[in-house]
């Protein structure tokens, strides 16, 4: 059993919350762990696989400009695939989103490989702007150890904003 996931499931029943998620280098690994855990259809809404940049814009509305000043991987693009997740729904809904850089290439100086931004975003109330967090951090090991690391992570900025609602 997943515990994270199993975990989200129940915060988001006991708030009335639905989710969504809005991966880039995991993949749908997220939304996997979560529809994993029984009865996560009550509150799980949808997963965005958006792995390239016309994806982000296309389906979270992640601007051009952004993607060209801060990159693929960057807070203000995490940000705004979560925030682009709940733009279109009804209050009470809960997106995380992920983009890094799972390697072995892709690295640069600047980014290596093993960064991974992760935001939250939450709409709380209908005509309101979501409240958003967002966290960055560079694992070690390989592609896979690194897209679970990352899945990890963004499960625990999740439950930790649930719990806060």
């Amino acid at each position: 059993m997943d515990r994270q996931a199993e975990q989200i499931i129940t915060l988001a029943k006991a708030k009335r919350c639905m989710l969504r998620t809005v991966e880039s280098c995991t993949g749908g690994l997220v939304f996997s762990r979560l529809t994993s855990i029984s009865g996560a259809s009550a509150v799980l809404d949808r997963g965005f696989l958006t792995y390239s940049n016309q994806a982000k814009q296309d389906m979270v509305g992640v601007s051009p400009d952004t993607l060209a000043r801060y990159g693929a991987v960057s807070e203000q693009t995490a940000t705004e695939m979560a925030i682009g997740a709940v733009r279109t729904a009804q209050p009470l809904v809960a997106a995380i989103s992920i983009t890094g850089i799972a390697g072995p290439d892709g690295g640069t100086k600047d980014k290596p490989v093993g960064l991974v931004h992760i935001a939250c975003a939450i709409l709380r109330h209908q005509n309101a702007l979501p409240d958003s967090i967002a966290r960055y951090e560079v694992f070690d090991g390989d592609r896979q150890a690194i897209r679970e690391a990352a899945g990890n992570k963004a499960l625990g900025l999740l439950a930790e904003q649930l719990e806060q609602l």
